[in-house]
């Protein structure tokens, strides 16, 4: 029987269906392998993974090794967007047993759920040294009804080894100028100023390391790392990994030159990307960053925001391409034949501004758009119009899915993205997404403990509960909304979220952290990772948050902790700078202080103070925080003995309990945290 029905993840609901008899992660599906004497197949992946499509339409829709796998085994399927942990222990042996990882994600394991055999995607029949997947369930039936043992033995060994990877973090500090100078330079080495970005193909958008970069720029003036920052963002925002058309970031290139992109669009990319570029227009008034960081918000609320408020993890990269068959980006690419049929005469300048040629570059003769660097200048109404009328020609054709489950930790990254681009720009709708997701998490994802649900999906909470980075986030998007609202409300929410880290997650002796709670389902081994992924790791957002809360309220304990958790940038940050980018972001803001503003005035509504408010949140110095209210105030305790200034709004700048005298001036307050 079939049990994933009732499963809230669209990904396991796709399963639901398959003639496997699949098993949703729990408890009961161990006790049956136990009960029946079978090994258990663990087949992890996500929505929008294109290869995860193929084996389940290979293998899983196929009746003949359905059969197989319920005659001899017990088959459990896994979102690993719902379970970040499960996915995170067995792909961490995955990578130590193989040299590589991916998903889909095969693991075959023991009744205690020890894993001893693992794989990715097998194809139905052996394809290039690959055996078939019905080879490798023979083979693994064969040793294990034949070799129980050994394949005992070898399950105990795999589990001693990962125990022994856990991190050494004993009496680590933070990182200090030497270190970061140190990590700059190592992203100097590995940065592609041909084509912006590091290393080579696959290329992804290094979301984090581009957040360090402009923080270091701001406090340091380094223009190296400003030019690297500003050029990967053009170079990005210039290729096909940028959607031309409605906006929004596609998960990876291809190619080193960001043509092809891998087409699903990731709810977390499009946050930490808008972020950047909103941030990289903050620091130089570049009109691609305000075009690109507006573009990427409106596709983020027009195209992933759910009937309740939240935001939807991703769109598929597969869709329709209008004969039935399923076919990786069909919405997204042009043949100049297709130009022609809706553009008529202005399908050559199309051609020739979006990159489409005859040959095209992608697959069968269709292009990805693109703005090629181009001496031609064009006619702006001219492309705005061709743009305006391909978009109306692509809203007619078949969509791609759409996994509309809540994450809360992608959420939070949303709210911080849209509450500041909205704040920059004057789009006071962004403003209201953000606090409409805010809400969303609040009302649905946090219970009477200020426990955090990893996941929603219509208003019905998920199973699952929240990891690191899930606080994390949530904290980071609150944090960043109550600088833009003038709302204590979201510090209070934040300052909850930011305890549980500590309470929970935290390493008492040590100060490290774990990606899950101390309380949380016991794994093989309890999963723990510094290092940068697609998102933040857990680890360093979450002293991220806890630094920033420590500035809004003055609290040792949680400025301290920060500090600690820090020590891992430290050791990682001079050696791997490209995967540990946000712990180098939030150490740029450790060395600046960082800045504590406070803006009082009649109201916020009040000219005067909204023009002092929005300076504040202008302000390029790293990871400054902005409290913004009433004279006399509670709502923030940085408000607190903040007077207006001879009856006029005034602003407050301290740092490592030393204060500026306030002013009433918004060029003198730019002047005080721009390097700009």
């Amino acid at each position: 029987m079939n049990r994933l029905a009732h499963e809230t993840s669209p990904y396991l609901l796709q399963h639901a269906d398959n003639p496997v008899d699949w098993w949703p992660w729990s408890a009961e599906a161990f006790e049956a392998a136990r009960k029946t004497g079978r090994p258990v197949l663990l087949s992890v992946g996500y929505s929008s993974c294109h290869w995860c499509h193929v084996m389940a339409h290979e293998s899983f829709e196929d009746q003949a090794t359905a059969d197989y796998l319920n005659e001899h085994f017990v088959s459990i399927k896994v979102d690993r967007e719902e379970r970040p942990d499960v996915d995170a222990v067995y792909m961490e042996a995955v990578q130590a047993a193989t040299g590589q990882g991916g998903w889909p994600m095969t693991v075959f394991l023991t009744h205690d759920a020890e894993p001893f055999y693992f794989g990715t995607y097998f194809p139905p029949e052996p394809r290039h040294g690959s055996p078939s997947f019905r080879q490798v369930l023979e083979g693994v039936r064969h040793a294990w009804d034949e070799r129980r043992d050994e394949v005992g033995e070898v399950a105990g060994k795999i589990v001693r080894d990962l125990a022994e990877r856990e991190i050494s973090h004993q009496g680590a500090e933070a990182p200090g100028e030497q270190e970061l100078a140190q990590a700059l330079l190592g992203l100097t080495r590995e940065y592609d100023a041909q084509r912006g970005g590091f290393a080579g193909a696959p290329k992804f958008p290094p979301s984090m390391v581009l957040e360090f970069l402009l923080r270091h720029h701001a406090r340091t003036g380094a223009e190296g790392a400003l030019q690297m920052a500003r050029d990967t963002c053009e170079r990005m925002a210039r290729g096909g990994i940028y959607d031309q058309l409605g906006g929004g970031f596609a998960r990876y290139s291809v190619d080193r030159d960001w043509v092809v992109p891998h087409f699903e669009k990731m709810l977390y990319d499009n946050a930490l990307l808008c972020r950047v570029y909103a941030h990289l227009w903050r620091a130089t008034g570049s009109g691609l960053a305000r075009r690109v960081a507006l573009e990427t918000a409106d596709f983020m609320v027009r195209e992933l925001r759910t009937g309740e408020g939240g935001f939807a993890s991703a769109l598929d990269a597969d869709s329709d391409d209008g004969t039935g068959r399923h076919v990786e980006g069909a919405y997204y690419v042009w043949t100049p034949e297709q130009l022609r049929e809706t553009l008529d005469g202005d399908a050559g300048l199309a051609a020739q501004y979006f990159g489409v040629t005859e040959e095209g570059t992608f697959e069968h003769g269709r292009s990805v758009l693109q703005l090629p660097q181009l001496e031609e200048v064009f006619d702006a109404q001219r492309v705005a119009s061709v743009k305006e009328r391909l978009l109306a020609a692509r809203a007619e054709r078949p969509a791609p899915g759409r996994d509309d489950k809540i994450v809360a930790a992608w959420n939070g990254l949303a709210i911080a993205a849209l509450a500041e681009t909205g704040a920059y720009f004057d789009r006071p709708d962004l403003v209201e997404a953000a606090v409409g997701a805010a809400d969303l998490l609040v009302r649905v994802h946090l219970d009477e403990q200020a426990r955090l649900a990893r996941t929603s999906r219509d208003g019905r909470v998920g199973p699952n509960a929240g990891v690191l980075e899930d606080y994390a986030d949530v904290a980071e998007g609150f944090l960043a909304l109550a600088s833009v609202t003038g709302e204590g409300v979201w510090l209070d929410f934040a300052g909850l979220l930011v305890d549980h880290v500590l309470a929970r997650f935290t390493d008492p002796g040590s100060g490290a952290l774990y990606d899950t709670a101390a309380d949380a389902e016991q794994l093989i081994r309890r999963p723990q990772d510094p290092t940068d992924n697609a998102t933040p790791s857990g680890w360093t957002a979450a002293a991220g948050a806890l630094l920033s809360y420590a500035a809004h309220t003055g609290s040792e304990p949680h400025r301290a902790a920060a500090e600690r958790a820090l020590g891992v940038v430290r050791t990682l940050g001079p050696r791997v700078p490209r995967f540990i980018g946000w712990g180098l972001a939030v150490a740029e803001a450790l060395l600046d202080g960082p800045r504590e503003v406070a803006v009082v005035g009649p109201s916020l509504a009040d000219e005067k103070t909204a023009v002092l408010h929005r300076t504040a949140l202008l302000g390029t110095v790293p990871g400054a925080v902005v409290a913004a209210g009433t004279a006399g105030s509670d709502e923030f305790p940085l408000l607190a003995d903040r007077p207006l200034v001879g009856g006029e709004p005034a602003a407050y700048i301290c740092r490592n309990f030393t204060c500026e005298a306030p002013t009433t001036d918004p060029e003198r307050l730019g002047a005080a945290l721009n390097t700009r």
